[in-house]
């Protein structure tokens, strides 16, 4: 089950690329991505206002943690993201939010301490990024001081991601997936809709194409709703390196996506750094099969 579920997140955020993509064609960035944690908040609020017991934050600390973590994960991973995008390219992007996982390994060992560091996850991680690298590799250039910036503040979001995961996983053991992504919903995205009504103006002015609408309801309903909670069920139950791995096989799948379904052109490096990546992904999961097997020898 815990494959199964690793192996559908990576496939619906390889796929949310091509609908922002999209989306992005007929929306501002930053009311784009309002309207998208807005609808996914409207879809979730029935689960979890309407939940005896179970759906309200119980004290000071849940709350504290549900609203540190969603600013962290959604007001500056996302805002960061969708600014830096406009001053850089995504296959650069791709790759400096590969750094999740690298931050993930480094906090895993500050806050978990059941999660060791080891050479192989080390190395492991490090051949994944390498991966995405080699791929995108036709788009690393930063050529100018806004780009450069870009790339620092998408470094930050990266960071910002890595650091609520680990915090959700040492800490909130006792929510459930869709408690704690409507919680950190309502909690980091004020500031997005602000911003986005001050410097964007109303959405009614927005274009509202068909493409537009069918952007907004994937992406806040798979890739927002069924994405995040499945993640954080699946954040629960395995290491958390493991579960940010996901962030590298992202960029690969979105590629293969676009290529299929929109035609773009393939990288023709793409199947050395996708062998690269699927090495990295193999080194974790050939460490488990054989721990298991040693266990039960």
């Amino acid at each position: 089950m815990k494959i199964i579920v690793w192996l559908l997140l990576a496939l619906i955020w390889s796929s949310t690329w091509i609908f922002i993509k999209v989306g992005l064609k007929d929306l501002p960035a930053f009311g784009f991505v309002s309207l998208r944690f807005l609808l996914a908040a409207a879809v979730l609020a029935p689960f979890v206002l309407f939940r005896k017991g179970e759906g309200i934050p119980k004290n000071r600390k849940q709350w504290q943690l549900l609203g540190l973590t969603g600013v962290l994960q959604f007001t500056i991973n996302y805002s960061s993201v969708f600014w830096a995008e406009q001053y850089i390219t995504s296959g650069l992007a791709a790759v400096l939010q590969a750094m999740i996982v690298v931050f993930g390994l480094i906090l895993a060992w500050i806050f978990l301490p059941a999660e060791r560091i080891t050479t192989r996850k080390i190395f492991a991680v490090g051949l994944g990024v390498v991966g995405v690298a080699v791929i995108f590799i036709d788009q690393l250039g930063v050529h100018n001081q806004l780009a450069f910036a870009a790339c620092v503040l998408i470094v930050v979001g990266a960071y910002a991601a890595a650091q609520s995961s680990i915090l959700i996983k040492a800490k909130a053991t006792e929510l459930r997936p869709e408690v704690i992504v409507f919680w950190q919903m309502v909690c980091g995205l004020p500031a997005i809709i602000v911003y986005s009504l001050l410097t964007e103006g109303s959405p009614l002015e927005y274009r509202w194409s068909f493409v537009a609408v069918g952007s907004i309801f994937y992406l806040g309903i798979v890739g927002t709703v069924v994405a995040f909670c499945c993640y954080y069920w699946l954040l629960n139950r395995i290491e958390s390196t493991n579960a940010m791995m996901i962030s590298l096989v992202t960029p690969l799948l979105a590629v293969l996506i676009g290529w299929l379904a929109l035609g773009e052109t393939l990288p023709p490096q793409t199947g050395v750094g996708g062998l690269l990546i699927i090495a990295s992904v193999a080194l974790l999961v050939f460490k488990k099969k054989r721990n298991a097997a040693q266990a039960t020898a």
